[in-house]
């Protein structure tokens, strides 16, 4: 447990050393052996100044406090220390980059501009990395796309990890009336047992799918010898996309409650993400819907067909496919072909797999398609022609 002085404390805290004496002498902030400031010590300051400037007075802060209400923000405290204040000039000298680019990268993680005024020791590691990846040959463009995609996915962890454990530790706490102290001993306590583990449960899950997603580029790379490749942009590639919802979701929840419909969605997504084939994964879900993207159109249109066989959730799914060039960007896919998959989508009925003329022509032996005919979807305008998908010779 490393003390802090306490002109070093107010400083990370955002207050005057006075201000934050006079909260741990109301007994707001908690204090190491001897009275020493400790990094939990500096976490829970950090929440007694944001309740101020909240509006909240220093009675509820402590009412709070006394509850447990506050409890979870001594974890910070077992979060490794990361002490130095490094200006994005100093930074630069330091990583050979230039404080323009240091700060587009930190706006790309999804830090404010707040962020580079006062860089951190372990900030300047991370721009080291940095420095070593362009220094390596990783483009530019590149480069920052992947480090957008990495502080979308880190944050999304790291508050789902913030959110499950207040949800299912924390407040079961709260209900059971265990007094603050004690509560935050306790989740002090099961904290110090489980974040040691959050880092290589991620390091081993993204070296599995690295694994993965080598592999299926090594097998996708064989579109370089397709007719018209060589002249496609950098980012586009032609891949099978699909929608997936569930029809009539709305009114569903309706009927049963938001708990029981969040429910039924989850086992949803569980049940696609279980059936999809080897080079598709789900890209995103909104609400009900989930995007899919492959790069076999066929794989993925005889996927649609088996899961609507098999599937006997309620409501039922409706399935909509396209093959066409879409444009990849952090981890996402844009354009037009995007667009015209989510409408063929929203035409469809529960049950059914509504896919275009591009899935058709790529599509073997083993399925049927019946003609629905020319329809012109929202926001083209131009007519698609659809068609119904099934298990079947065609």
């Amino acid at each position: 447990m490393t003390a802090t002085t306490l002109a070093e404390a107010a400083r990370l805290t955002g207050v005057s050393p006075a201000t934050l004496r006079r909260w741990v002498d109301a007994g707001l902030v908690p204090t190491g052996p001897g009275g020493a400031l400790t990094p939990a010590s500096v976490g829970q300051a950090r929440v007694v100044a944001r309740l101020r400037e909240r509006g909240h007075t220093l009675r509820q802060i402590r009412e709070a406090t006394e509850r447990g209400r506050l409890a979870t923000s001594s974890i910070e405290g077992l979060l490794p220390a990361a002490p130095g204040a490094w200006t994005a000039e100093q930074a630069g000298r330091e990583t050979g980059l230039d404080p323009a680019l240091i700060a587009r990268i930190f706006q790309s993680l999804g830090f404010g501009a707040a962020a580079v005024e006062h860089l951190r020791d372990d900030d300047l590691q991370l721009l080291r990395h940095a420095a070593g990846a362009l220094d390596a040959g990783l483009p530019l463009e590149a480069f920052l796309q992947l480090v957008r995609v990495y502080g979308q996915a880190m944050s999304q962890i790291a508050d789902a990890e913030v959110r499950l454990f207040h949800l299912y530790v924390h407040e079961p706490l709260m209900r059971e009336g265990v007094p603050g102290g004690q509560m935050t001993e306790e989740i002090a306590g099961l904290a110090r047992e489980i974040l040691p583990l959050a880092s290589p449960i991620m390091d081993l899950a993204h070296t599995r799918f690295l694994q993965h997603f080598i592999e299926q580029d090594v097998v996708g790379h064989m579109e370089a010898d397709l007719p018209g490749s060589a002249d496609r942009l950098p980012g586009r590639q032609r891949v099978a996309i699909a929608f997936a919802d569930l029809a009539g979701f709305t009114r569903l929840t309706e009927e049963v409650g938001d708990e029981e419909a969040v429910g039924i969605v989850e086992r949803f997504v569980d049940q696609v993400q279980a059936s999809l084939p080897d080079d598709a994964r789900i890209i995103k879900t909104i609400g009900d819907e989930v995007m899919i993207v492959g790069g076999d159109p066929s794989a993925l249109a005889w996927w649609a067909v088996t899961f609507q066989q098999g599937d006997v959730t309620r409501p039922r799914p409706r399935i909509g496919l396209h093959y066409g060039e879409a444009l990849y960007r952090e981890g996402d896919w844009y354009g037009r072909e995007v667009n015209q998959a989510a409408r063929v989508a929203a035409r469809a009925a529960g049950g059914e797999v509504l896919v275009t003329r591009p899935v058709v022509e790529h599509v073997g032996p083993g399925l049927a398609f019946r003609p629905i005919g020319e329809v012109r979807l929202k926001g083209f305008t131009a007519p698609t022609e659809i068609f119904a998908a099934a298990a079947g010779e065609a």
